[in-house]
């Protein structure tokens, strides 16, 4: 879902304070005429759009008021010592990845297989795209994401200085998977980003995309990005995305894929950091025969606040979409799913299914789930279901009848709850990547069960 854009009229229009200590003249420069209006006029829109508040129907549950925008500096290109960890340099599949994109402050380590650039694949970052192909970039982007669709969308997209750009020509099938790493480090940073995966009809390839910082809760960094994807007829994408951010990152994404007709996604989201997380999720099928299955899990603890918005848009006839999003509280930490299924007119032969499951692990924890539906045509079959509960201590007795102790107990079966997720997620190696980060997430915290 988007924050509702401001209409404004060309003589009398609102101007609006902009807290952050940005301006117009720190835009990160590049080498392309048509990107720089493309970012200006991104900053137009963000400089006349108001900030988000509890009055905005999407922005109800989740509040900015306690991030201080004052403290917030971009630097545009800043060198420093980076100190990655180990695990997230590490490719998914080990002498299998077909190529890995790692991008931090001031630089970038990249790899991609030379056979699959004489195909004419495309993966770079893309400030050296912008330079290197700006015909195709100013093509591509803001196609799906629009600066209007909210005031940090319009923020990352005058912003952003990093981004992952991966492009598969018409008819490229590359079978080993190609991985991502977004990494920042530095206290009171603003950071911007703007992911680019554009498949030409028949393509193929599985992209798996990784934020993450530094885990301590006293740096403060405010991230706002925005991910745009497009997947051509006949086409398949997996696509799995792993927020990993450190405890004080305040972090608003944008993100919408489009579907051509008969095209296949397979889309796995998962957050586990952060502050607080203000997500944008949609998918359009907008081709005859689309088919999407997104599947979402998230784990907040202490403070955290997770706050997901996601759509289903049947735009064309016969298009399929199953979503499932299972995520745990513990701590005082508030999660918070609001899901809609849009069926358009005249896109019959529609099935649209949305479900949400959480599991409250402590006596503060919280959790809303609030689904919804939107149907303007005939025949069609959309359902939505959404449970908010506790563990069963009958599970636990069970489990320790068996011999284990409580605390092993209560660990499996949150271990067991996001199972029916990873094993939606695509190759074993990235399945077992995934299990681990859950129960390091597990295993730091306590569980009031």
């Amino acid at each position: 879902m988007t924050e509702a854009p401001i209409v404004i009229n060309r003589s009398r229009t609102r101007i609006v304070e902009n807290d952050f200590n940005f301006t117009k003249e720190m835009i990160p420069e590049v080498k392309s005429e048509d990107y720089k209006n493309y970012q200006r006029k991104a900053w137009d829109i963000f400089s006349n759009l108001p900030y988000p508040t509890d009055k905005d129907e999407a922005w109800r549950r989740t509040s900015l008021n306690k991030l201080d925008k004052q403290i917030i500096e971009f630097k545009s290109g800043y060198h420093e010592e980076v100190v990655i960890p180990v695990n997230f340099k590490t490719p998914v599949i080990v002498g299998k990845h077909a190529g890995q994109l790692i991008l931090f402050p001031g630089g970038k380590s990249r790899i991609l297989d030379e056979s699959y650039q004489r195909s004419g694949v495309i993966f770079d970052d893309l400030d050296t795209v912008i330079q290197d192909n700006p015909g195709l970039v100013s093509q591509i982007t803001g196609s799906m994401v629009h600066a209007a669709d909210g005031k940090f969308a319009a923020l990352a997209t005058a912003y952003a200085n990093h981004g992952v750009f991966l492009y598969i020509p018409h008819g490229v099938k590359i079978k080993e998977p190609i991985h991502s790493l977004f990494w920042n480090q530095g206290n009171n940073i603003g950071v911007f980003s703007h992911d680019v995966i554009w498949l030409e009809d028949d393509a193929e390839v599985t992209f798996v995309q990784e934020y993450a910082s530094e885990t301590d809760e006293k740096l403060t960094k405010f991230h706002s990005g925005i991910l745009e994807v497009h997947v051509g007829k006949n086409a398949s994408l997996k696509i799995v995305e792993l927020q990993s951010w450190g405890e004080g990152v305040w972090n608003i994404m944008h993100e919408r894929v489009r579907v051509q007709q008969n095209g296949e996604l397979t889309w796995i989201f998962g957050a586990l950091g952060s502050h607080l997380t203000k997500s944008f999720s949609s998918v359009d099928l907008a081709g005859a025969g689309a088919t999407a299955k997104v599947s979402g899990f998230y784990f907040a603890d202490a403070d955290q606040h997770l706050d997901m918005d996601t759509e289903q848009n049947h735009l064309s006839p016969n298009t399929t979409s199953d979503l499932l999003y299972k995520g745990a509280v513990t701590g005082s930490a508030r999660s918070v799913w609001q899901g809609n299924i849009y069926v358009a007119p005249g896109a019959n032969g529609t099935d649209g299914y949305q479900a949400n499951r959480n599991l409250i692990l402590s006596k503060k924890a919280r959790a809303d789930s609030i689904p919804g539906l939107e149907i303007l045509a005939d025949d069609v079959k959309c359902t939505h279901g959404a449970t908010v509960g506790k563990v069963d201590p009958e599970q636990i007795f069970y489990l320790q009848s068996r011999g284990l102790d409580e605390n092993a107990a209560k660990h499996l079966i949150v271990e067991g709850f996001f199972e029916t997720i990873m094993e939606r997620i695509p190759f074993q190696e990235v399945q077992d990547r995934f299990r681990n980060a859950i129960i390091d997430k597990i295993d730091s915290v306590e569980l009031e069960i």
